[in-house]
């Protein structure tokens, strides 16, 4: 429930932007959805979070879903890529199992992911932002955090007004809606956004402390179970317990970082936004219908993989400094290998190549359900396939590659397809 502010807090009407003062129903439009907070006027950094968007996607393109649950995932062994609120309401969350998922709502209506169109509705989001500020920092495919200082004479608007507009512009132009956090750091703009959703509109200031304080820890993101865990044996269950330590305490008893956690249980971040942060990663991964511990079958699978990722760095405009190989056994156990390249890569033929040295290790009759390739470190895509004194093939298996995306471009992804790729 918001806090009851007095009489004269500033207000907004969410649908319209006029000014609805203390009225329960915005005169201007009759409409009920009202933000208020004395802060509302001065606040600028904004969490934009959209409100299951895989699965928001998929019922603006099959509008006869709008009332269905939704789970956007993979078959019966995949695991939950997004579930719409109806399929949520059932238990069904994102990471869980396929046979779970339906098992705890079998009516759901299940839809193999399709990137390209979330990529499409998530940049279309992604311009909407940058008109409203330079000050973009991506987090995710639908998840930014935004600083609007100094935005209000280009508006004419506050950014609370203009974060308003901005939420319904975004579900008048592509068709999904959004959650915004208003706050005054990137911390408790990120735990406002997620207070009210979905369709919300958050706003919290300076009563941050009091509001954390009777909380749980795990509130605060990157403080996993194993982490609260570990803060319940010290007596720490609720962010008041924190809040009470000082920096020497809070240093003594949880070592170097607890400082640090004391500010953010306090509300306190002093993280900017930067427009330029790096991405970290690219990867590709699949689940098997059945699982796999044959070599050749393994290897087919990461094949097309290796391809996925490949055509993934050249859109995004990086090269793999490095190649991550992941498996997951049959009885959900992970393992997780790393190497490192002579030089930056886009070639699926080298990502495959190193990928299969580090599989062919792990070939020991162990049932795996599940295979992916990554590219971490990342490098720049100018920095990719250079010349090699040592491999005077590499220049023409680069043309070659890129003769095949030429065609695939025009013709389709199945226009040249390597032997290795058929089963």
């Amino acid at each position: 429930m918001p806090p009851p502010f007095p009489p004269g807090t500033p207000a907004l009407c969410r649908d319209c932007g006029a000014d609805p003062g203390d009225a329960p129903v915005c005169p201007a439009c009759t409409h009920r959805r009202i933000v208020r907070h004395p802060e509302l006027n001065t606040l600028t950094i904004a969490h934009v979070d959209c409100d299951a968007f895989y699965a928001s996607v998929e019922k603006r393109d099959r509008p006869e879903l709008l009332s269905r649950p939704v789970i956007v995932g993979g078959g019966v062994r995949g695991v939950v890529s997004a579930a719409c609120y109806i399929a949520r309401i059932y238990g069904v969350r994102s990471a869980m199992p396929m046979f779970k998922a339906l098992k705890a709502c079998p009516d759901a209506v299940v839809i193999r992911p399709d990137f390209s169109k979330y990529t499409a509705a998530a940049r279309q989001i992604r311009a909407l932002m940058e008109s409203l500020t330079p000050l973009v920092q991506p987090l995710s495919i639908d998840e930014a955090v935004l600083d609007l200082a100094g935005t209000q004479a280009l508006h004419n608007a506050t950014p609370a007004a203009v974060l308003a507009r901005f939420a319904l512009d975004v579900e008048k132009q592509v068709g999904v809606t959004i959650s915004i956090g208003l706050a005054r750091n990137r911390l408790m703009a990120k735990i406002a956004a997620g207070r009210d959703k979905p369709r919300g509109y958050c706003v919290i200031g300076q009563e941050a402390p009091a509001l954390l304080a009777p909380e749980p820890v795990r509130l605060l993101p990157g403080i996993g179970p194993a982490f609260a865990k570990k803060l319940e044996s010290l007596g720490i269950t609720k962010l008041a317990h924190l809040q009470a330590m000082d920096e020497q305490t809070a240093r003594r008893r949880l070592g170097e970082d607890g400082p640090a956690l004391l500010q953010r249980a306090r509300g306190e971040d002093s993280r900017l936004v930067h427009p330029d942060r790096d991405t970290k990663s690219i990867s590709a991964e699949t689940t098997f219908n059945t699982d796999l511990a044959d070599q050749t079958a393994l290897e087919r699978e990461l094949w097309r993989l290796s391809e996925k990722l490949a055509n993934r760095l050249r859109a995004s405009e990086y090269a793999a400094a490095g190649v991550v190989l992941k498996l997951k056994t049959a009885a959900f156990a992970n393992r997780t290998r790393t190497q490192r390249l002579p030089h930056p890569t886009r070639l699926p033929d080298l990502l495959f190549q190193t990928a299969r040295t580090m599989l062919a290790r792990e070939v020991d009759g162990t049932a795996y359900r599940l295979i992916g390739i990554g590219a971490q470190p990342l490098a720049p895509a100018a920095q990719a396939d250079p010349p090699d004194l040592a491999d005077p093939g590499q220049p023409r298996r680069a043309a070659a590659q890129g003769a095949i995306d030429a065609l695939r471009a025009k013709f389709g992804a199945n226009a040249v397809v390597k032997g290795r790729g058929f089963k």
